[in-house]
């Protein structure tokens, strides 16, 4: 995200503030929705790098709460306030619990807030690495309706499908993983160790070498030399340095490689899947919440780091802004199957809109667990032909030679 500095007229007062925005267009857009008559809008460059540099130290702090540490602690609290525990004498409990010194560190802070009168939502609002906008909302609604515990089971049920969908992601690339890894090193171990022996002997018998043994010696013989396989191993870290640079600072680059990742065979649809299933569920939530449809859809964007789908969203937002309708905006961004905006369009006609993203929330949760148990079927058959081709043919490769040589011995 970029910050942007900018000036206007809000009822006829001066106003000057920054705000954060993907681009400079998306930050007049929300100008506008906020009835601002823009005079200046720039980037701002130090607020952005600031920006940058409170997430790189923040991040440690926020990762050192891991999810499932949030998901036990919203579960506590859901069952203490349903048995008629105020929130900070639930807290006070949970403090002496928990064993996860950031997370304890946190409702530490939390009950130091809720004691100077400030709201528990407000008070999770201060640790956004822990508790996201979709959370923060969702306990706004549990302190607007007087429904606190249903709401936090709501962010418990949330929080549940999200680690399902990661663990089922893990799982699922964690094995053809391995098997790469194991025949990366294999292959090296053969290239730097093997084959130089096999290349001693071929000099001694002298006899003209078959192509494809000519080709895994001459690959051998570049991985091993100090100067050309040492200059392409800087050649290729130079490139990932580079490449992370410019998905991190140019956004041209970083919206090409987010489109690619979605066109990647089998693994790109299924990301999509597990995306959309994840934006299904937090508008059906807020929604649900009796979160109005503008600020839900601004807060799905937080699902995801994917530019594309944020874009997509961001354009539905200004469609919906305008007066139209949810689906038919759905419908004109191509990154949303069919499925998703003629069942928004129903929801829509009929006024269960909530109802009907929650089913489509768990339609397509159906449709990635699918996805995956199809995708560990047929990998492990591919890896396993892929294992055989690169280790076979560079064995075949090497003994050609030898049959060669043992044919005209006959």
């Amino acid at each position: 995200m970029l910050y942007f500095e900018y000036r206007g007229i809000r009822a006829g007062k001066y106003v000057e503030d920054s705000i954060e925005a993907l681009n400079k267009e998306e930050a007049a857009d929300k100008l506008k929705q906020q009835k601002i008559i823009i005079t200046r809008l720039i980037k701002s460059k130090k607020k952005t790098a600031e920006a940058k540099k409170k997430e790189a130290i923040s991040f440690t702090f926020g990762s050192g709460v891991k999810t499932k540490e949030v998901l036990l602690f919203t579960k506590q609290l859901a069952t203490m306030i349903r048995a008629g525990l105020r929130p900070a004498e639930s807290l006070k409990l949970l403090e002496e619990q928990v064993h996860d010194k950031n997370m304890k560190k946190i409702i530490t802070a939390v009950i130091k807030d809720l004691t100077q009168g400030i709201d528990l939502s407000k008070c999770f609002e201060k640790h956004p690495k822990v508790f996201d906008t979709i959370y923060i909302n969702l306990v706004k609604a549990g302190e607007a309706s007087g429904k606190s515990d249903a709401f936090l089971d709501k962010i418990v049920i949330a929080l549940e499908k999200r680690e399902k969908i990661k663990s089922k992601i893990k799982g699922a690339l964690t094995y053809p993983i391995i098997l790469f890894t194991v025949a990366i090193g294999v292959t090296a171990i053969m290239l730097i160790k093997v084959i130089p022996k096999f290349a001693t002997m071929f000099v001694k018998f002298g006899a003209e070498l078959p192509v494809p043994t000519k080709v895994v010696l001459s690959i051998s013989e570049f991985v091993r030399s100090p100067t050309k396989g040492g200059v392409a191993l800087v050649l290729i870290i130079l490139f990932v340095f580079i490449f992370r640079y410019l998905i991190n600072n140019k956004y041209a680059v970083k919206k090409r490689w987010h489109q690619f990742i979605f066109k990647i065979p089998i693994f790109g649809l299924l990301i999509k899947k597990s995306i959309i299933a994840r934006i299904a569920l937090v508008l059906g939530n807020l929604r649900g919440a009796g979160v109005e449809i503008v600020e839900t859809l601004d807060i799905a964007k937080s699902v995801t780091t994917n530019v594309v789908i944020i874009e997509a969203i961001e354009n539905v937002k200004k469609g919906v802004f305008s007066g139209e309708s949810m689906g038919e905006y759905i419908k004109k961004e191509k990154i949303f199957p069919p499925t998703f905006h003629q069942l928004v369009s129903v929801g829509e006609q009929t006024g269960n809109l909530d109802e009907m993203l929650n089913s489509l929330a768990r339609y397509y949760e159906e449709e990635f667990d699918d996805s995956v148990a199809n995708l560990a079927t047929m990998i492990e058959p591919i890896m396993i032909a892929f294992m055989g081709t690169l280790i076979g043919g560079l064995l075949i490769s090497m003994y050609l030679p030898i049959i060669k040589m043992s044919d005209v011995i006959k």
